[in-house]
């Protein structure tokens, strides 16, 4: 018994002298091998934060497009916007927190300093009135934002256009002419970040200089009964009239979608898609 005690007593000090032996070799500094083993820290490289996504709203003011502005301040998004009027007449606290720009695309080009740094562009624009004009208006004022946001490398572009209408269609020729010119436009200089929302009549509380039309009380009851009625949009001349109405808040929400989501498909977006669309919860 007295020999195996003294067995391993001389083995742990031999495992002792082996251990410092190594320590030794392993060491940087001979004179150092009592000092205890140091695990120095790996470090630290602070990669820069993404950059912001800044958006650009083109008819910010209007109807659409305050809605568009108001939905993306409320996901955190820096503001910037643009129309003929420049800053919007809305009274509300959000409004203090968007970047108005007055400009018209039509003619001077000053607004296209306005893009520098602009990640995302939704496009609002569009009106009524003569086919020459509604042309105009909906087609070539917006080719011309789309063709400077592309040189000036904007990612992602939103259209906000018009669902088709069927006979409607040739009774309002200048405005569906002009707005399929700016798709075409879109899709060529915006292939894997161009989306094009195409709803139909949208609702929701539209002011009118100090008055409030609430355009809901027609539009939600047709859009809860239309919705499910897409069958009979097939129909040839009165299908297309029956295409269900939206709400101005879901066609916002799903134009900041996909002017802020990279994974958000590009091309066209037709009425169903927008509501399907609205009802997903955001990442």
């Amino acid at each position: 018994m007295i020999r195996l005690i003294h067995s391993s007593h001389s083995l742990s000090r031999f495992y002792m002298m082996a251990v410092a032996r190594n320590w030794r070799f392993l060491s940087t500094d001979s004179t150092k091998v009592d000092e205890p083993f140091k695990i120095e820290e790996g470090e630290t490289v602070n990669s820069p934060p993404p950059p912001s996504e800044k958006l650009f709203v083109l008819g910010g003011n209007g109807f659409v497009g305050s809605h568009v502005c108001k939905e993306a301040l409320d996901r955190g998004l820096s503001v910037a916007s643009l129309s003929r009027s420049g800053r919007s007449s809305i009274n509300e606290s959000w409004a203090n927190n968007v970047i108005w720009h007055q400009g018209n695309l039509l003619s001077d080009d000053s607004w296209k300093e306005a893009l520098s740094g602009v990640t995302s562009v939704i496009s609002c624009v569009g009106g009524f009135g003569s086919n020459s004009y509604m042309y105009k208006i909906n087609g070539t004022a917006n080719i011309n934002a789309i063709r400077a946001a592309a040189k000036k490398g904007v990612k992602r572009f939103v259209y906000i256009s018009a669902a088709d209408f069927g006979v409607v269609n040739y009774l309002l020729k200048g405005y569906y002419e002009g707005k399929r010119a700016a798709e075409t436009e879109l899709l060529t200089k915006f292939p894997y970040g161009g989306v094009i929302l195409r709803p139909g009549f949208i609702h929701g509380t539209r002011r009118v200089g100090s008055m409030k039309i609430p355009l809901g009380v027609i539009g939600s009851p047709l859009e809860m009964v239309l919705q499910y009625a897409k069958p009979l949009n097939q129909v040839p001349l009165v299908g297309p009239l029956l295409t269900p109405p939206v709400n101005v808040t879901s066609v916002a929400k799903v134009a900041v979608r996909a002017a802020t989501d990279p994974v958000f498909p590009p091309g066209i977006i037709d009425v169903y898609g927008i509501l399907r669309y609205s009802q997903q919860k955001s990442t």
